[in-house]
């Protein structure tokens, strides 16, 4: 799913380049059809037929390298979750309503992922969904309605949750209960370290608008904010902030988690804190739509005495069987060791990548979750890192851009990559790079 719309700097701007006549026929169709809300990447428009672990095939056949889709976290169409979603759907697909074994054993195996203290599992079929809900817990457990995030945050698209994710656009309005902390390394930010004092500041700033705080909710790897790994640490002040003002701390793992940090199966373990909430989706199903939360019992409890909550396709059993077998996949592969070595070639080709062209600055991140500005004599340069992007795709190589100046190239290639296809990316970046002016 695209994460800031129109203000994608690689977004699809109709008229901008000749496209062959197949492509502008289904460009109208899709318009005609879904209407404008939708938006397509890239100067021109991609049309998907097939994927195959990294490698997406187009409808001439023509294959691309997937170095940003973290959704099919496995690579696309991983036999081991086809199998499984396969086989469930073909035996029982039911609600949470009924007693079933597989909801329960899903719950097990991510919970023996997490600290002790985060002991219950609640199931959705978005990240969005799961952030809406754990806003409903926070609401519900701090009697506030404050949540405070970063100033480029992306946490979904429900009414409520689209009301704390800046990075939708000027178009979308933030909630009055909202207040924005610049990411840690972004312009305005008092320094890694002090990011628990920007915390604090924005408690103040709600509660002098008689706003109890009810949240502070971080993707743990700052992703739409440019990728901001470090230094690992620096979220302990901010949790410890947002407690103290009688708010719960959120991390959000839709993109960081399941292993893709290499250090950690989860983002927020990098930095030494337990979470009252964890927020999981997108990787936890290879491309199936499963997502959830984890949250300590007495939390959950409280919440769930005076609410009742039911999610019709949360959980249901063949959701459930994709997300076990990417987590058996996961374990069974090697695949957060994989994330680790892998990330760290990549990044070790980046910053030689660094040293030779001046537009790219020296890279960060941790595992296959990494960011590496565009900047011109010093400054963020949005339109070459659109050049950048386009470029890669024309080449056959497909990455994203993010950050508060749309002049971050957002890498992250799914966690089976290997040390060829890593290689490749490095060689097609080098040779895109010598073409932009």
């Amino acid at each position: 799913m695209t994460q800031q719309t129109e203000a994608m700097a690689n977004a699809f701007v109709p008229g901008k380049v000749a496209l062959p006549p197949e492509t502008e026929r289904l460009i109208a169709r899709r318009e005609l059809l879904l209407g404008p809300a939708y938006r397509l990447m890239y100067d021109e428009p991609l049309h998907f037929v097939r994927g195959e672990g990294a490698w997406l095939i187009d409808a001439a056949g023509r294959r691309y390298l997937d170095a940003y889709n973290n959704v099919t976290s496995l690579g696309h169409c991983h036999p081991a979750v086809v199998a499984a979603i396969a086989q469930q759907a073909a035996t029982l697909t039911t609600n949470t309503r009924y007693l079933q074994e597989g909801i329960l054993d899903l719950a097990e195996r991510l919970l023996a992922t997490l600290p002790p203290a985060l002991d219950r599992m609640m199931l959705t079929c978005t990240g969005s969904e799961a952030n809406d809900l754990a806003l409903r817990i926070a609401k519900a457990a701090t009697g506030g309605s404050g949540v405070i995030v970063t100033e480029t945050a992306y946490h979904g698209i429900t009414d409520a949750v689209a009301q704390f994710s800046p990075s939708l656009g000027a178009a979308v309005d933030l909630g009055m209960q909202v207040e924005l902390v610049p990411a840690p390394g972004d312009p305005g930010a008092e320094g890694d370290a002090g990011f628990g004092v920007a915390v604090q500041a924005a408690v103040a700033r709600l509660r002098r608008r008689g706003i109890r705080p009810a949240m502070l909710i971080v993707d743990t790897m700052f992703t739409s904010d440019g990728v901001r790994p470090g230094p690992a640490g620096f979220l302990a002040p901010a949790a410890a902030a947002i407690r103290q003002a009688g708010g719960l701390f959120v991390a959000d793992e839709v993109q960081p988690g399941f292993a893709r940090t290499g250090e950690g199966f989860w983002g927020f373990q990098r930095h030494g804190v337990v979470p009252d909430i964890v927020t999981m989706g997108k990787p936890m199903g290879n491309g199936h739509p499963v997502a959830g939360l984890a949250i300590g019992a007495a939390l959950v409890e409280e919440f769930g005495r005076n609410t009742r909550y039911f999610n019709t396709f949360g959980g249901n059993s063949v959701s459930c069987a994709a997300a076990l077998a990417v987590l058996q996949v996961i374990a069974d592969e090697g695949l957060q060791d994989n994330a680790l070595r892998m990330g760290a070639r990549l990044m070790a080709g980046l910053a030689g990548l660094s040293d030779r062209h001046a537009l790219l600055s020296p890279p960060r991140g941790a595992g296959l979750m990494i960011g590496a500005e565009i900047r011109r004599d010093g400054h963020p340069d949005r339109a070459a890192t659109a050049a950048i992007v386009n470029g890669l795709r024309r080449e056959g190589v497909l990455i994203s851009s993010c950050g508060k100046d749309h002049n971050v190239l957002k890498i992250r290639p799914p966690l089976i990559v290997g040390p060829a296809e890593v290689d490749h990316f490095v060689e097609t970046l080098d040779r895109v790079l010598e073409g932009v002016q």
